[in-house]
């Protein structure tokens, strides 16, 4: 399918300037130039036109609020200072798969300040002898490189990142839950291998906190306590 009718699919009957993600890989360029894309994709902010046959950026639009490009696995060897004038706020460029062979053929991107994370992974440029170093130095607004930064830190992923917050706040409780119970067993527990009980002394006997009734006088039940070795609350 070539790339105009398939923006025209994307757009699905809306308008091109509500548009913040196209996806056009795969689609084919007549004549290696940029179709069907327009002016009118004002807020276009991710654009993706992999392995589509370009090799020109001549014709691509004003994109002013663009900030990540896919142009992997196409034909562009130069051109690339068309980016910095139709696309001045990019931070993600990926030229990973073209035929960029000279460090003159980047040095264009020089003017996208804010330009994070440059790929050109598996294009000749990367067989130079110190590539990093020079592509590093020739633009310094550049953070990664192919992936990685000038210490080779991998460049972190957000999106796990994300998904480990929403595990955090997912967790539920651990506290020790049981204390109170804990605490309530210890009261009602013998100490020292005693046993307390509460008892109500009256005119027929002596009653036990259970509501039974043992017909002892009071000293009568306090020997009887003391022999059997039971705590006696009155």
């Amino acid at each position: 399918m070539d790339m105009k009718k398939r923006i025209t699919l994307e757009l699905r009957n809306r308008n091109p300037a509500e548009i913040a993600e196209l996806v056009v890989d795969n689609s084919r360029s007549a004549d290696g130039e940029v179709e069907g894309l327009t002016d009118e994709f004002t807020g276009l902010e991710v654009l993706s036109m992999v392995n589509v046959g370009l090799s020109s950026l001549a014709k691509l639009p004003s994109l002013p609020k663009l900030r990540k490009l896919e142009l992997s696995d196409n034909n562009l060897s130069g051109s690339l200072e068309t980016l910095s004038e139709k696309c001045p706020n990019l931070t993600y460029l990926n030229l990973s798969g073209n035929k960029i062979k000279e460090l003159s053929n980047v040095e264009a991107l020089v003017n996208l300040k804010s330009l994070q994370s440059l790929d050109l992974f598996n294009c000749e440029i990367t067989s130079l002898e110190d590539y990093r170093e020079s592509v590093f130095e020739l633009l310094p607004q550049v953070t990664y490189l192919d992936g990685f930064d000038q210490e080779d830190n991998e460049a972190p992923d957000s999106e796990a990142d994300d998904e480990d917050e929403d595990g955090e706040e997912g967790a539920g409780p651990t506290g020790d839950y049981d204390d109170e119970d804990d605490e309530e067993d210890e009261d009602d527990g013998s100490e020292g291998g005693e046993v307390g009980l509460g008892f109500q002394v009256g005119s027929t006997g002596v009653t036990c906190r259970s509501h039974q009734l043992y017909p002892f006088t009071q000293n009568a039940l306090e020997q009887h306590a003391l022999d059997h070795h039971i705590l006696l609350f009155f």
